[in-house]
């Protein structure tokens, strides 16, 4: 039997949500049942009782922090088991929104240690299918001071200060912690995030249950999070596709990612990352493929390559889309 470390792929972690949909089904193409809707699908995460486990290989069945364990640097390389030790620094997933999200915003690093022991989340959306009309909320629309937005929180006119993007596929934000954010209904999209579940419910639209009692909300820990003078600007991500090219789309402290649309063969050399890379298949399928191993990906499947592996061809079949992550 090869021990030979590969492109591990994992089993999704569902999560049914109230405002979930069945895209992450229809469009993804993950069995959701028996979940009535599906909200989110976790696909690479080393977060404590939401471990992913390898579903390819002769991994298949041990958990992703299981691994780190026994290959280490091998799997994540050197710098990134410097920084984060045996915690997997980044976590990914799917996101289907038949309904508005609340109005959410999370700590920073330092504010999360602080008071949480955690890390902070910054992360970013890549919009997968929208139906018409739909979008995301980043940002303020104008200057607001804290005494702005307590006002409108405590008047349920939060609304009327958020920046709204009307989005198509392939659109891309960055958010970064402290920045407040919601996803709108109708959006299908991929996260890319730090390993981090912290979130603080600002807004809930005035919406309330059968007994007319609206949501919690943390409206004191939101506040301390918000980071009010960097919450005006441009969140997205302006770029622009280019056939079999490696396209930049985010370079951050936490992670890179970059898009591939592709429908010939790339060669890609990791030695000069000291990172496992991971890549997202938003559309089609593609080979990826080294002197030891051939593993396909196909759309709404995730792969790990792990941080040894030096050298990989991509083949698509025919045209495939994906993403590529890794932290460096």
């Amino acid at each position: 039997m090869s021990t030979t470390l590969y492109p591990l792929k994992f089993t999704p972690i569902l999560k049914e949500k109230i405002w979930g949909g069945n895209k992450i089904e229809t469009v993804l193409h993950h069995k959701i049942s028996p979940l009535k809707n599906c909200g989110e699908s976790w696909e690479v995460s080393g977060l404590v009782d939401d471990e992913s486990v390898v579903s390819n290989g002769f991994l298949a069945e041990n958990n992703l922090n299981e691994l780190l364990e026994i290959y280490l640097t091998d799997l994540v390389g050197e710098k990134n088991y410097e920084q984060y030790g045996l915690g997997f620094p980044l976590l990914i997933k799917f996101i289907d929104a038949q309904d508005n999200l609340s109005v959410q915003v999370h700590p920073d690093d330092t504010l999360a240690q602080e008071k949480y022991g955690q890390n902070g989340k910054t992360e970013m959306w890549h919009v997968i299918q929208a139906d018409e009309g739909a979008g995301l909320y980043v940002g303020f629309n104008q200057k607001v001071t804290e005494q702005q937005y307590v006002q409108a929180v405590e008047d349920g006119t939060l609304e009327s200060l958020l920046k709204f993007y009307p989005v198509k596929p392939g659109d891309t934000f960055m958010i970064p912690a402290g920045t407040v954010h919601a996803i709108g209904k109708g959006v299908l999209l991929a996260e890319i995030q730090q390993p981090s579940d912290i979130t603080f419910r600002i807004f809930d639209w005035n919406r309330v249950d059968d007994n007319g009692k609206g949501r919690e909300l943390h409206t004191e820990e939101a506040l301390d999070a918000i980071h009010f003078e960097e919450n005006v600007g441009d969140f997205l991500v302006h770029y622009t596709p280019e056939k079999n090219k490696t396209i930049t789309l985010v370079h951050s402290p936490f992670f890179n990612t970059n898009l591939l649309d592709m429908n010939m063969q790339v060669e890609k050399s990791f030695g000069h990352l000291d990172s496992f890379v991971i890549y997202i298949c938003l559309e089609g399928s593609a080979f990826l493929v080294s002197d030891s191993f051939k593993e396909i990906l196909k759309t709404g499947e995730v792969a790990l390559v792990p941080a040894e592996i030096d050298h990989l061809q991509i083949i698509p079949d025919g045209n495939a889309r994906l993403l590529e992550t890794y932290c460096s």
